[in-house]
């Protein structure tokens, strides 16, 4: 190895090493600068010591630096090994933190590639994904409301001579996902309700159970303003809903309970059963509790709003219905969730339910009404409807003469039991044998 005053002329002149041998100059003004010569190249190195371990680090390819720039690499890395600070370790870091801003900025590239694709969705895109996930779960005439309400139009009828009308939701569906604000939803809902405010309700209702399936997918959640179903404007151009008539027909029971017996829930599903059953208000029925049940005389006893108290028939299917139930606190019809220990809100799950059976909106106090509508099929006594039910007597011989046994109410009750039930397609209980063996109701 010799010491000499490196110069570009002299690094020219220096003839390769023999193959597989390597030759060291080293130069005298830039202590640990020095030239490595091998058969097939010359470069500058800088060797150092740091606390006592030698180290040898390549600066460049002399055909790529200068004397001088060499000189100044030596000299920087000689300061950083007189600081304690490893040269290698410095220059890993360096390389990472390079690494790290161009992953950094690849990403911010991706991410902004995805904004501007997903800015670009329309909804029929998410509308299309999101009818052949659900049609599973869906009744044939839920899956066609949907279908129907989206159809594009301008196609001819297949009744009677001209184009097919858009669907109330075709407005909706040439839109992106970023352009359903309130002020949009609400003037799309003045203009359906002009000349269509009942299929505007419905299709309201549809598409915001869409908007719901979509905050639960990764591709499409997010997209859609939050209030755009809840916002004033919206509210005050929604039609109102005339929820006064409305009950289950005969031909509707046997979809009715297939769907609500499917309910996972089972105190639910337990619990509109009974209300349609025994036609109490709801909340006489979610306040139930289980010293009010008596199984050995088939009664109930029901906190009512007028008389205070009333005792109706423990019919036989509502006993079999109770009986399964978990005795988890007072409760008949309890819930670990709630504050209150017993049911609050079942009204998720019935709509859920009559979305699956394709059967029209209906409320928990219409329940209650499809009682007393279902009762003039087995010609029930008026006066014993209301007294099952609840209602104020009408009459001067109600309100004075008329206190029927629960006997006499029992012997009706347990007939339009059967009779709904049979309309249901289902069985009823034998009245003496509690929840046990079963029998067709004729």
């Amino acid at each position: 190895m010799a010491t000499i005053r490196l110069a570009a002329g002299r690094i020219r002149e220096i003839e390769p090493a023999p193959k597989g041998a390597q030759i060291f100059l080293w130069d005298v003004d830039a202590p640990g600068l020095g030239v490595r010569v091998t058969s097939g190249s010359k470069a500058f190195i800088f060797e150092g010591r740091l606390e006592g371990r030698r180290m040898r680090i390549t600066i460049g390819d002399v055909r790529a630096l200068g004397i001088d720039e060499a000189r100044h690499q030596a000299r920087r890395l000689q300061n950083l090994i007189d600081q304690g600070i490893d040269p290698r370790d410095q220059k890993a870091e360096q390389i990472a933190e390079v690494a790290a801003k161009k992953a950094e900025a690849k990403r911010q590239a991706q991410a902004k590639e995805t904004a501007a694709i997903r800015q670009a969705l329309i909804v029929a895109d998410g509308w299309k994904v999101y009818i052949e996930d659900r049609k599973p779960y869906w009744g044939e005439r839920h899956y066609r409301d949907h279908l129907n309400l989206s159809q594009p139009g301008g196609e001819p009828k297949k009744r009677g001579a001209g184009l097919s009308v858009p669907g109330s939701l075709s407005p909706l569906l040439a839109l992106r996902f970023v352009d359903l604000t309130p002020e949009r939803i609400a003037s799309w809902l003045m203009t359906e309700t002009i000349t269509r405010a009942t299929q505007a309700r419905l299709a309201f209702g549809l598409f915001k159970t869409f908007a719901v399936w979509c905050e639960e997918q990764a591709d499409f959640r997010g997209l859609i303003h939050p209030d755009a179903f809840t916002g004033r404007s919206v509210r005050d151009a929604l039609p109102s809903k005339n929820a006064k008539d409305d009950v289950l027909q005969k031909e509707q029971l046997k979809a009715w309970f297939a769907a609500v017996r499917q309910i996972s829930n089972p105190v639910i599903s337990a619990y509109l059963q009974t209300l349609l059953l025994t036609g109490a208000r709801r909340n006489e029925i979610t306040t139930l509790t289980w010293a009010n049940v008596d199984f050995q005389w088939g009664s109930l006893t029901i906190r009512d709003k007028v008389e205070g108290v009333r005792i109706i028939p423990l019919t036989p299917y509502v006993a079999s219905l109770l009986a399964a139930l978990p005795r988890r606190n007072e409760w008949v019809f309890s819930s670990l969730s709630a504050k209150s220990g017993h049911l609050q809100e079942p009204r998720i799950p019935h709509n859920r339910a009559l979305a699956t059976a394709a059967l029209p909106p209906l409320t928990l106090h219409g329940l209650r009404r499809s009682f007393g509508t279902l009762s003039e099929w087995v010609e029930m006594p008026v006066g014993i409807v209301a007294q099952i039910q609840g209602h104020k007597p009408s009459a001067t011989a109600e309100k004075h003469y008329r206190r029927r046994p629960l006997d006499l109410l029992r012997q009706w009750h347990t007939k339009l039991e059967g009779w709904i039930l049979d309309q249901a397609d289902m069985y009823q209980p034998g009245e003496s044998q509690d929840a046990a063996p079963l029998r067709r109701v004729k």
